[in-house]
């Protein structure tokens, strides 16, 4: 069983897309569809923009979404999922590439969630931080005994969880956990708090429009950040994509469960083709992966 992975932030590189476009009919005109759907030439950002320029959230998002779908469907019919799965922003492009979503909507609600999320960023300083080498519990309990707002966000693979909150919440956490023996705990170069309460606004604006959006059920099982599960139901996935922004990201466990489910090599799409391997050798080595870039 074969299972696609979709990147989110952080898998951004200078010129994405550039051979994508330029190699294909196809590709040229799922960009030239996508600069008229957001109203602005997003293309020549992802093929001539600097790494600081392609770091805007606004931009990162549809950037990644874009990139992710070309890639898919440019591999035709090599491209045969037995159950998909995306990190954060990558869901959606799960989502799309599993045929419930259409690219179009997919790409309307990627660039309104960077959007909001820039916004809810404006309106409360957050900041998240990589935790190294302590057991989940551990991390989950330090972010408990703090009275600012910090909570774990993403359960990245074992040995590492991202925590998200204020910036005090943060920093008092990074020093309780650096006490309880984290290897490392990394201040991460983000804009704001995801996965946390302070996206609360975010998700209030978000949830409107993914409830006026068609979602189909797709044609293979998703499995989604906040449940970690094997989802097909369109309500459910609705109901999971809206509290995506203020929940964790559950994607040790995702891999867990696709692996228990019968998965038995990882795909990686779209992006730097790097980082979601990284975390499948990390939960299992034993596991084939490759990138479809």
């Amino acid at each position: 069983m074969i299972a696609y992975v979709f990147p989110g932030q952080g898998s951004q590189f200078e010129g994405m897309g550039k051979e994508l476009y330029d190699g294909s009919p196809e590709g040229k005109a799922l960009f030239e569809l996508a600069n008229e759907v957001l109203g602005f030439r997003i293309s020549d950002v992802m093929f001539s923009g600097t790494a600081e320029e392609l770091k805007q959230t606004k931009i990162t998002q549809p950037a990644i979404f874009i990139h992710s779908i070309v890639t898919a469907k440019l591999a035709g019919d090599d491209f045969k999922p037995n159950a998909v799965a995306g990190h954060s922003l990558g869901e959606f492009s799960a989502l799309v590439a599993a045929d419930s979503l259409s690219f179009e909507d997919g790409l309307k609600l990627v660039y309104q969630r960077a959007l909001a999320m820039q916004s809810a960023c404006e309106k409360t300083e957050g900041t998240m931080a990589a935790i190294l080498g302590l057991d989940n519990e551990v991390v989950e309990q330090a972010c408990e005994a703090v009275e600012d707002i910090v909570v774990a966000a993403n359960y990245n693979c074992p040995g590492q969880l991202v925590i998200s909150g204020t910036v005090a919440g943060v920093e008092q956490a990074m020093e309780l956990l650096k006490e309880k023996g984290a290897r490392r705990a990394i201040l991460l170069p983000v804009g704001g708090a995801f996965h946390s309460p302070l996206m609360a606004s975010a998700q209030e604006e978000l949830e409107k429009a993914i409830a006026a959006t068609n979602i189909q059920s797709p044609i293979c099982p998703i499995y989604q950040n906040v449940t970690a599960k094997a989802e097909q139901d369109p309500n459910n996935i609705k109901a999971n994509l809206i509290s995506q922004l203020t929940a964790p990201v559950r994607w040790t466990q995702t891999m867990e469960n696709m692996i228990a489910d019968g998965v038995t090599e990882f795909v990686e799409v779209g992006g730097n083709g790097k980082v979601l391997q990284g975390f499948v050798k990390k939960i299992d080595r034993k596991f084939p992966t490759r990138a479809l870039k």
